[in-house]
């Protein structure tokens, strides 16, 4: 098992995973801290999170049979990934999440764990697995800490000292007795960068994250109305924030991927709020095709960018683009413009 254990490791690198480690999943802990979050309602209206209960810490209950999870991770900033600060910085230019430029990573990664449930087979013959890329209950970033990948920073994600946070992580459960990884040691010290920096206030207190104040929550995960007390702070942000990840010092150490479906796609990297905000139900879904952005909906890509328009500059063009929404059929759309135009009017 430890010859073997060596080889998924060398095999998933040369599958293009930037880090492997293997766990045998004990969360007890985890679990306990799940229950106190969920019953803060910290998790907003993301309600399969309660309906899924402590399954999300108990591997064996989704997987029955399961004894270790190998973790993976793979970095996903690229050489042509631009400058948050820059991109934020322009008001008349959207912002979205650096992982989502690209390819949806989701059947990337699964594609690979595949490939590497294949490799082990071949080795070993059948035997019980199942890969993951945060498509099920599953308490990724505690399993991939006990795996040694890093560790758990203040802003409830994982850090590592060698790539910062970064990348995105997938799992294989499976029913193999590897020989474990020790886990990831802290190094987060007295550093509060990412509290101070996040723009709604959404990590209150060290290791505790309110999805409800959530930029990356109201923007993708939340189906209705955006509150309005927070539609300032989500600035020119239309799908997700990395601002705590900006901020963090660990990220100086992240390095660029060559991974060629990490690249951005369609101009999103440099596209204008106007311009986004024209786009037809049909250009959304034909320009999102195999991006992570899609799951949004028109709807709520519309939404979003409303609120993003009303705190930009005042300009002929983004009034008149405003203008020629509000009688679009979503409620929610035209609920989000008014207020837009109303922000400038009032300025």
């Amino acid at each position: 098992m430890t010859e073997l254990a060596a080889r998924i490791k060398r095999w998933a690198r040369q599958l293009g995973f930037d880090d492997v480690g293997i766990t045998e999943p004990r969360l007890g802990q985890d679990e306990a801290r799940l229950v106190r979050w969920l019953q803060r309602g910290h998790q907003g209206d993301m309600g399969y999170m309660g309906r899924h209960g402590v399954k999300r810490a108990r591997p064996e209950r989704l997987v029955p049979g399961t004894r270790r999870v190998v973790s993976v991770r793979m970095d996903y900033t690229t050489p042509q990934t631009p400058d948050t600060g820059r991109v934020l910085g322009d008001r008349l230019r959207a912002f979205i999440a650096r992982y989502a430029l690209g390819r949806d990573y989701h059947k990337l990664m699964r594609k690979r764990l595949q490939a590497l449930a294949g490799r082990i087979e071949a080795e070993t013959g059948p035997f019980g697995y199942r890969a993951f890329v945060d498509s099920a209950p599953v308490l990724e970033k505690a399993l991939a800490r006990d795996a040694g990948l890093g560790w758990i920073g203040k802003n409830t994600l994982l850090l590592s000292r060698q790539a910062g946070s970064y990348f995105l992580l997938g799992e294989l459960f499976t029913n193999l007795p590897l020989p474990t990884d020790a886990a990831g040691g802290e190094h987060c010290g007295s550093c509060r960068a990412c509290i101070s920096e996040c723009p709604t206030g959404a990590i209150v207190g060290p290791y505790q994250l309110d999805a409800r104040r959530c930029i990356s929550y109201l923007t993708i995960e939340h189906h209705g109305s955006i509150p309005e007390a927070l539609r300032p702070y989500l600035g020119n942000r239309i799908f997700g924030c990395d601002d705590c990840q900006a901020a963090c010092p660990w990220n100086r150490y992240a390095r660029p991927t060559d991974e060629a479906d990490f690249r951005p796609r369609h101009g999103l990297d440099t596209a204008d709020l106007v311009s986004l905000f024209r786009w037809s139900e049909a250009e959304f879904l034909q320009r999102t095709e195999g991006s992570a952005i899609r799951r949004l909906g028109h709807e709520r890509w519309l939404r979003n960018i409303a609120v993003a328009l009303g705190n930009a500059p005042t300009r002929e063009g983004v009034v008149a683009v405003l203008q020629a929404r509000r009688d679009h059929p979503s409620a929610i759309v035209r609920e989000h413009v008014e207020w837009a135009l109303a922000r400038h009017t009032a300025g």
